[in-house]
């Protein structure tokens, strides 16, 4: 009777503060984020338009996000795939808003003779979650790009849109 007394008590104070963590703790799995990019070019001064999707993955609460995505940009007489992996760190603002800086390598391939180039990506970010389930919200996204290919050439963007949380 003692022993089971016994493990009925610690099984009780082990498992307790356990459900009661994850109830608080809503971070989800990952992160979808489905909208529209735009990009200037600082040297030539081009505009390119096209939709945008990536996944953001926690890896370290609190500390560190991994987010990966691609964009297909088009201009006239030539469209471009950009696809990025940046690390960035969050910070939560209130339960409506979290805020992130990031930066990352980015990978492009322009047709009509722009070929591939390699770049780093420098990013800032809002999340805002109208609810408190933060299941559903949107974001705003302006980025800076280096890019390390001939003629370095720089740009300037911005990705908006729907945010899906997957739990």
């Amino acid at each position: 009777m003692v022993h089971g007394t016994r493990f009925v008590i610690v099984t009780v104070l082990v498992f307790s503060p356990m459900k009661q963590l994850r109830a608080e703790d809503k971070e989800p799995f990952a992160v979808i984020e489905l909208g529209a990019a735009t990009e200037r070019s600082i040297q030539e001064g081009t505009y390119s338009a096209g939709p945008s999707a990536s996944v953001e993955f926690p890896v370290i609460k609190d500390w560190l996000e991994i987010e990966t995505g691609i964009s297909p940009l088009f201009r006239p007489g030539q469209s471009e795939w950009q696809a990025d992996l940046l690390f960035k760190k969050p910070f939560t603002i209130n339960q409506h808003v979290e805020f992130m800086i990031g930066a990352g390598p980015q990978l492009s391939y322009a047709t009509a003779g722009g070929g591939t180039q390699i770049a780093s990506e420098f990013a800032l970010e809002w999340m805002i979650w109208p609810s408190k389930d933060r299941k559903f919200g949107w974001f705003v996204e302006p980025t800076y790009s280096y890019s390390f290919s001939r003629g370095h050439e720089q740009s300037i963007g911005l990705t908006t849109g729907l945010t899906i949380a997957i739990p």
